[in-house]
């Protein structure tokens, strides 16, 4: 089972750095791929951002959000969110030191709860604590 953060999938939906080697994982991947249902609203956040700041226009938004809902119907169990799982996240949150932010911090905590062995992300601060807590990361 592996975690996936909001950041791998929008470099797997947009032109991203990192896109080449998130689709070549995603193709090859074997594992069951599991995100807490607050990735839905973060992805669509991103592709809104995107569009605002002139990034993409409204035809990739509309191509990328299609895809990521055939994604969520087919391969991506999306996990509720518990009252726990909130507080986790925000004492992870509150260590300074971790450099986390709530979004990050509440992908962490619910990858914590639900025991996941690993974690697809391209965010440098919450790979950082990914091996803090002993998750390993999903080269990509």
């Amino acid at each position: 089972m592996v975690y996936v953060d909001t950041s791998v999938l929008v470099a797997l939906y947009l032109k991203e750095d990192k896109s080449a080697a998130v689709s070549r994982w995603y193709a090859a991947c074997t594992d069951e791929l599991i995100s807490a249902v607050w990735c839905v609203s973060e992805f669509a956040s991103a592709l809104s951002i995107k569009l605002r700041t002139g990034q993409i226009d409204e035809a990739a938004v509309q191509a990328a959000w299609q895809q990521f809902e055939r994604m969520c119907a087919n391969d991506l169990v999306l996990l509720p969110l518990e009252p726990g799982t909130f507080h986790r996240a925000a004492v992870l949150t509150l260590d300074a030191s971790s450099g986390l932010r709530a979004g990050d911090a509440l992908h962490l905590a619910a990858a914590l709860d639900i025991k996941a062995k690993s974690m697809a992300t391209l965010d440098d601060v919450l790979a950082r604590n990914c091996k803090r807590m002993k998750l390993k990361l999903m080269a990509l």
